[in-house]
């Protein structure tokens, strides 16, 4: 029993002192961001190089405010699977990715207002001849391991009675290649990652994004439960590039100019729910998107 109590101490003690993410940054003068290496435009890899700009802009006000000379930020690279977990544990500080707020992760982990909300799409070579859900029947879709789109998929009520087979990437790009090779006739994905992947492409025209809109989802930066100094800072910072149209032109730059490595446009303006969400930032889950 005392070996329990005194585990269960070390435990909290050490949960505690994970906990404040404000101290742990100043003490070691290092910050660990979670990057997604093929999330379209929103966080992609580029040799050492990390694209992830909103975050780099928040950290910057964190150092700021914390009064650092300098902030070293070390880029850890997570998948749909291991995110949440790399959260928990306090390997990464502060996820930057394509993450969906909604109301189960909200049980583990701490999100940031809503960056962008999202909506998902599904992507299909242009000559397939499919344009809706119901023309997936007995057709291989392909989606992302530890994302929720397929539940999405399945859940619509247009795809009532329609059958398909799951293909699963390990990671966005691997899903994309799926389609592009043929071994999937669709991929089903929030529609900022199916363009960006599309707009890196060998032949981009060969592709189209298609069908209804299949969820409302907010994205947001990932933190750990129970730290509310440092998702207020994270809050604060976004929210201040919101109010001033910063993020308006952080958006333009990425979705809407040529971006690296190709120099090819995404070209997605933002939609209205994700502009509604600048104007009033807030950290809804998705949920009550769908209460709507």
């Amino acid at each position: 029993m005392k070996h329990t109590l005194l585990a269960l101490a070390l435990a909290g003690l050490a949960f505690g002192a994970q906990a404040d993410t404000l101290t742990k940054i100043k003490d070691s003068g290092s910050v660990t961001m979670g990057v997604r290496e093929s999330s379209g435009a929103l966080s992609y890899t580029l040799g050492d190089g990390k694209y992830v700009e909103l975050c780099e802009r928040v950290l910057k006000t964190i150092q700021k405010q914390l009064g650092l000379s300098s902030l070293t930020t070390k880029y850890q690279p997570v998948t749909s699977q291991n995110r949440i977990p790399l959260v928990q544990n306090g390997t990464v500080d502060i996820e930057c990715g394509s993450t969906t707020n909604n109301a189960t992760r909200q049980k583990d982990v701490a999100f940031a207002v809503t960056t962008f909300v999202e909506e998902v799409r599904i992507a299909v070579k242009a000559n397939s001849g499919i344009t809706s859900i119901g023309q997936l029947n007995g057709k291989k879709v392909a989606t992302t391991t530890g994302t929720t789109s397929v539940q999405t998929l399945r859940k619509n009520e247009r795809a009532t009675g329609v059958n398909f087979d799951e293909v699963y990437g390990k990671d966005h790009a691997d899903s994309f290649l799926l389609l592009e090779s043929g071994r999937a006739d669709a991929f089903v994905m929030d529609g900022a990652i199916l363009a960006g992947n599309i707009a890196k492409a060998k032949n981009p025209a060969d592709f189209k994004i298609v069908g209804e809109v299949l969820s409302v989802e907010p994205i947001a930066i990932m933190m750990r439960k129970d730290d509310p100094a440092f998702k207020k800072a994270v809050d604060d910072s976004l929210s201040a590039l919101m109010k001033s149209g910063e993020i308006a032109k952080i958006w333009d730059k990425w979705f809407m100019q040529p971006i690296p490595p190709a120099n090819t446009k995404v070209g997605m303006p933002p939609n209205d729910n994700t502009k509604a969400a600048w104007a009033a930032p807030n950290d809804k889950p998705m949920e009550a998107y769908a209460a709507k």
